[in-house]
């Protein structure tokens, strides 16, 4: 259907008669005896009308569809201006593991839906994200990562590690001791 044929509100405008659509022959006579025939054809011109009204007369063009979204790049972020000088981002150092049990409740809530319940990269959503996500279970992979990049991954998102953009960053919603008991519970779901 073209965009002429369709006002801004999805209503079907009125097509003239008289054979102008394949599937209009013309106009039909009134079968005899029918009393809403002179009715019909004098309130055809004011459906038009109607509807020409209802439609907005001229309505704006519809906008051009977005450009599907991009996949953001796999390049590091800029550092924040708290950064050190290696342009790093900043994480704490230290003791960074709180509390697990607090941290498996956080790591149900926020974590598990790409990464499983049991931290196996087989969450409800995981099919669907490229690359998968990181199996915490996985003693092998886990040990291979320190308790900052931990850190840095969960508060500033996979970009900011070199690791997969769609991990989002979660320190606008955890706090730091929330972080903690998220890394924590990683390393009891690993065993490292």
């Amino acid at each position: 259907m073209e965009r002429s044929d369709v006002c801004a509100r999805g209503v079907r405008r009125a097509e003239p008669r008289g054979g102008s659509s394949p599937r209009d022959p013309g106009p039909r006579p009134a079968p005899e005896g029918d009393p809403h025939a002179a009715t019909g054809t004098a309130l055809g011109p004011l459906l038009v009308v109607v509807l020409a009204l209802a439609c907005g007369g001229d309505a704006p063009a519809p906008r051009e569809p977005a450009s599907a979204p991009q996949a953001p790049s796999a390049q590091p972020s800029e550092p924040p201006s708290s950064a050190p000088a290696t342009g790093k981002p900043a994480v704490p150092t230290g003791n960074l593991r709180g509390n697990p049990e607090l941290g498996a409740r956080l790591y149900a809530m926020y974590c598990a839906t790409c990464h499983g319940p049991e931290g196996r990269g087989d969450g409800p959503i995981a099919q669907t994200l490229v690359p998968r996500p990181a199996d915490h279970g996985s003693a092998e992979y886990m040990a291979t990562l320190s308790d900052e990049q931990l850190y840095l991954v969960i508060e500033k998102g996979g970009a900011a590690a070199g690791k997969s953009p769609l991990m989002a960053p979660w320190g606008g919603i955890l706090s730091d001791s929330d972080i903690r008991d998220v890394v924590a519970h990683l390393r009891s779901l690993s065993g490292t």
